[in-house]
């Protein structure tokens, strides 16, 4: 469903999203139902940047806490949701199968709508009816704001579809063309480098036992680059056209500007930035196109909002990192499971530096964190371990019984 479709109560706009959200709530107070594995980690930062986020609406224009509520119910609340609804490894996999089909119909019509340059959700509303063009070509976006944002779709559900070549075959060619057809249509730069980013995470499962070299190799060769590159190390997005007409130069020139007007907006964000930019935005005078995920929390927030964002990533890579450590005797399938979850989350960090996530295309990035936080695959040693234990007893009392 597009953005269009929206429920207006008084002052709040509910989206499908936020609807699906508020019954999803209700059914989760109903039946009593709760989080997978108790709290952790991400759970509790993700907590501290809502609350935050909504607090530091005190700095802001009168209307600005009514915005960020209804962000954190639709962003937090689709967390939580997916939190309880995903218990186990088991759930994963069957998200993964099932939007190998569920985004066959959304590539197919997004494939003839950069064929045609006509958009066939727009007769849902809150998306253009014509297809951007740019460099020849059209860019479709489907149901999502943005072509960027219907590929980082695309590139978020690959992987899904690469972990499960094995084990379902078919779920497992439907996922590639879906999401292969999503990336392809959408014609943009962004989605190609997150996934391109995807798969190198998922190829450094052969060498994870060197994860913490390989990690300091990479601090070091940016900072070499920084030192030997005229501009800062970060524009070297500026090189990057992948698809053609990319616009990797105003990323760059964003990242600069903004610490050029750091005293503007560190403490709790601002809310106006419309002159860090030649060039601003049309759905907002105040502002200029904030491509950048990270720096659009902290334009909100500040830097204690971006800090908290970024300690809930950690703390994603952290579970990761735990639960390899605490289930090495596990299936090899069910520890690559968990590192395909990273991957995408790797990913997605990396595709922060690019674009903005605001309409239904965050639920996946939710959808990947959540996954990380329920898998707590069973170690099997422990649980024979148990059995050996069970059954030594019963012997036991079998031959104390025959002496009686």
């Amino acid at each position: 469903m597009t953005r269009g479709q929206v429920l207006e109560i008084g002052p709040a706009h509910f989206t499908v999203v936020r609807i699906l959200v508020t019954v999803g709530i209700l059914r989760v107070l109903l039946k009593g139902e709760r989080i997978a594995n108790g709290m952790n980690q991400v759970d509790r930062w993700l907590v501290l940047w809502a609350v935050f986020l909504i607090a530091s609406s005190i700095f802001h224009t009168s209307d600005a806490w009514v915005f960020r509520i209804g962000l954190m119910w639709s962003e937090v609340g689709c967390y939580f949701l997916f939190r309880v609804f995903i218990q186990d490894a088991k759930d994963v996999e069957q998200i993964f199968k099932a939007l190998c089909v569920a985004l066959v119909p959304i590539a197919v019509l997004m494939l003839l709508e950069k064929a045609t340059g006509k958009n066939f959700f727009s007769i849902l509303g809150g998306v253009e009816e014509v297809a951007t063009f740019r460099n020849g070509h059209f860019r479709a976006s489907g149901p999502f704001s943005h072509p960027i944002l219907a590929g980082v779709v695309g590139a978020t559900c690959f992987p899904m579809a690469l972990y499960l070549w094995k084990s379902h075959r078919k779920h497992a060619v439907l996922g590639l063309f879906s999401a292969g057809g999503i990336i392809f249509a959408s014609t943009s730069s962004g989605p190609i480098m997150m996934l391109l980013f995807i798969l190198f995470g998922l190829a450094l499962w052969k060498v994870r036992d060197h994860l913490r070299s390989i990690r300091w190799l990479a601090l070091t060769a940016i900072v070499a680059l920084d030192a030997v590159m005229k501009d800062p190390v970060y524009f070297l997005m500026a090189r990057i056209d992948i698809s053609g007409g990319s616009t990797g130069y105003h990323r760059a020139q964003l990242i600069r500007s903004s610490i050029e007007h750091l005293d503007e907006w560190w403490l709790a964000g601002t809310d106006y930035t419309r002159h860090w930019m030649a060039t601003g935005i049309f759905a907002n005078a105040n502002h200029t196109d904030i491509t950048n995920h990270l720096l659009g929390i902290g334009v909100m927030g500040g830097l204690p909002s971006m800090f908290l964002f970024i300690m809930v990533l950690v703390a994603g890579f952290g579970k990761v990192g735990k639960t390899l450590r605490e289930n090495e005797s596990a299936s090899m399938e069910q520890r690559l499971l968990i590192w395909t979850l990273g991957a995408i989350l790797f990913g997605h960090v990396w595709n922060f530096w690019s674009i903005s996530l605001f309409d239904q295309s965050v639920v996946f990035f939710y959808l990947i964190l959540a996954g990380i936080s329920a898998v707590q695959v069973a170690k099997p040693f422990a649980v024979n371990v148990e059995v050996k234990q069970s059954v030594g007893r019963m012997r036991q009392s079998r031959y104390v019984s025959r002496l009686g």
